[in-house]
């Protein structure tokens, strides 16, 4: 489905707005009733017993189908092995409105009771619990080809206004159709167009335990795409996945979702956003133990349109920047990203081992107040996407701001973002040539500059004078950078695998793929009171479980 690529090819990114988001020119609070799930109204659907009251559905997907707009579906603890994707023959293969369970309705909210007992379960029918074993998995039904499609988990597909709370999603494998897809919020992969408007996601856990060759790995944990906000994630968990723990992209500048208390680790990259824009703010996270803590990037060859355009639509002024930059990370750790025995699969395994964070091709993403530490390549990186890929949907390389190049294709600079006040702490330590805290590569110049202004960067920069020459954004035209530190240009892509490796060069490389498993759930919070909210039912008579 998504084609990955990284410096030379690279992938998409995530956000979080605090409690604001941008509509039209101006600026808008966030939580539309749908989407906050607050409104006590509708009926209430139970799943499976829960305090010896047993509901009346049995799966998930039963009470789905009978729901109507404003309808709350409670799940009682237990391993659903949902299948409607096996008992239906899936017909949107292409742009993913099939799974385990498939949400069409508008305006309902799936809440489990308990986030690490309520699991939906990828594996067949009567496996143990997310098992790990062969003879466990499900690849889902075969398409035409007679090859197995793959399997989604919860797919909310083209409907507005759903929340998806307090439960677990492990072991949607992919396959030939567009899944491997944990929990999915779809408006129309690949179509160009918005079809889903408002969402959210809470005490969400996302994960895989089996790995049997990259084509068939489970490829994003908790995603959103063609989906417009307002929209929210909050402590949510991903982990084992071979292209990133979460996923926001292909939105118009119209992402407007907050990210906050995110747990991303052990994926190829924990988080990656390819054509997100406008506002996205990810805050109060952590992304560690992956190849690559995250990236964000313009692409013409995958989840279209381009660009990757972080600033505010319409040329209004963040409320967190003051500035025009309404792509915001801010307030997050990113550390020990250096593991290269991650599932990873295509582009999203030329991410830079080693590395915590990389803006590539995007522009106008403000970066402020994190810590990387850690990090043994690089903590932090502005660097171009070169996509060789064929443009989707009549697109073209200059009507998008990019740059034909030989060799290279469509090259996209990342331009006009800011990486302010942030706190680098043993990062590059790797020791190659160019390893540093943080570090731009320019190709082709023009483009509004970066700017490099407070950070405390005790291993300093590549090339060496980013804070001195450029403290701030001012729109000055950007100039190459690969004459000033060329040994930067060749680590990245000895890093990445783009190109060979000077001598004397060291970065980590895959052994063999290692599957983790969850941390315990002491460190994975349910949702304090899974009654809240909800009208009064048989497991919530007064506010709270009976």
């Amino acid at each position: 489905m998504h084609t990955r690529a990284h410096f030379l090819r690279v992938r998409r990114m995530g956000v979080s707005l605090g409690a604001l988001a941008l509509a039209g020119a101006g600026l808008v609070a966030f939580g539309s009733s749908a989407a906050s799930a607050s409104s006590s109204s509708g009926k209430v659907l139970l799943v499976g017993t829960f305090h010896g009251k047993t509901g009346r559905y049995t799966s998930i997907q039963s009470a789905v189908n009978a729901a109507r707009p404003g309808d709350w579906i409670l799940v009682a603890p237990g391993d659903y092995h949902e299948d409607d994707d096996i008992r239906t023959t899936p017909t949107e293969t292409d742009e993913g409105g099939y799974g385990g369970v498939v949400v069409t309705t508008s305006d309902i909210h799936i809440r489990g009771m308990n986030r690490n007992t309520v699991v939906v379960d990828g594996t067949k029918a009567g496996s143990s619990r997310c098992s790990s074993a062969p003879s466990a998995q499900d690849f889902g039904a075969t398409g035409s080809d007679g090859k197995a499609l793959g399997r989604n988990g919860i797919v909310v597909f083209k409907a507005d206004g759903v929340s998806v709370e307090n439960l677990t999603a492990c072991n949607f494998l992919a396959g030939t159709g567009a899944s491997g897809n944990q929990i999915w919020w779809d408006g129309g992969a690949d179509t160009g167009r918005i079809g889903l408007h408002g969402y959210k996601g809470a005490y969400l856990t996302a994960t895989s335990t089996y790995f049997g060759g990259e084509s068939t790995a489970a490829q994003y944990g908790i995603f959103s795409s063609n989906s417009a906000g307002s929209a929210s994630w909050n402590q949510i968990y991903a982990s084992n996945m071979n292209d990133s723990g979460s996923y926001v992209g292909a939105c118009q500048q119209q992402c407007g979702i907050t990210i906050d208390h995110s747990w991303m680790e052990y994926n190829a990259l924990g988080y990656s956003g390819t054509n997100s824009g406008g506002a996205v703010v990810t805050e109060n996270s952590q992304f560690d133990n992956n190849e690559e803590g995250l990236d964000t990037n313009t692409q013409i060859g995958s989840d279209p349109p381009a660009p990757q355009n972080g600033y505010c639509p319409k040329g209004a002024t963040s409320p967190i920047t003051h500035t025009r930059s309404c792509w915001v990370f801010e307030h997050n750790d990113v550390h020990n990203n250096n593991n290269p025995n991650t599932p990873k699969a295509g582009d999203a395994a030329a991410g830079p081992t080693g590395t915590g964070m990389t803006i590539s091709g995007g522009s106008g993403d403000t970066v402020m107040d994190n810590t990387f530490a850690d990090n043994g390549a690089w903590g932090f990186l502005f660097v171009p996407f070169p996509d060789s890929d064929t443009p989707s949907l009549g697109q073209t390389c200059s009507g998008k701001g990019g740059t034909e190049a030989a060799g290279l294709g469509c090259v996209f600079e990342a331009s006009g973002g800011a990486l302010l006040h942030n706190t680098f702490t043993h990062d590059g330590y790797f020791g190659n040539p160019s390893n540093s805290d943080f570090g731009e590569l320019v190709l082709t110049a023009g483009h509004p500059q970066n700017c490099f202004a407070g950070n405390k960067a005790p291993q300093g920069s590549s090339p060496a004078d980013l804070e001195q020459t450029q403290p701030t954004c001012n729109g000055k035209p950007q100039v190459a950078t690969t004459g000033t530190d060329p040994n930067l240009l060749s680590q990245v892509l000895c890093d990445t695998g783009f190109g060979s490796c000077p001598a004397g060069a060291n970065y980590p490389k895959l052994g063999s793929v290692e599957m983790h498993r969850l941390p315990p759930t002491s460190a994975l919070p349910s949702m304090p009171n899974p009654c809240s909210g909800v009208p009064s039912n048989a497991w919530c008579p007064s506010g709270k479980p009976a």
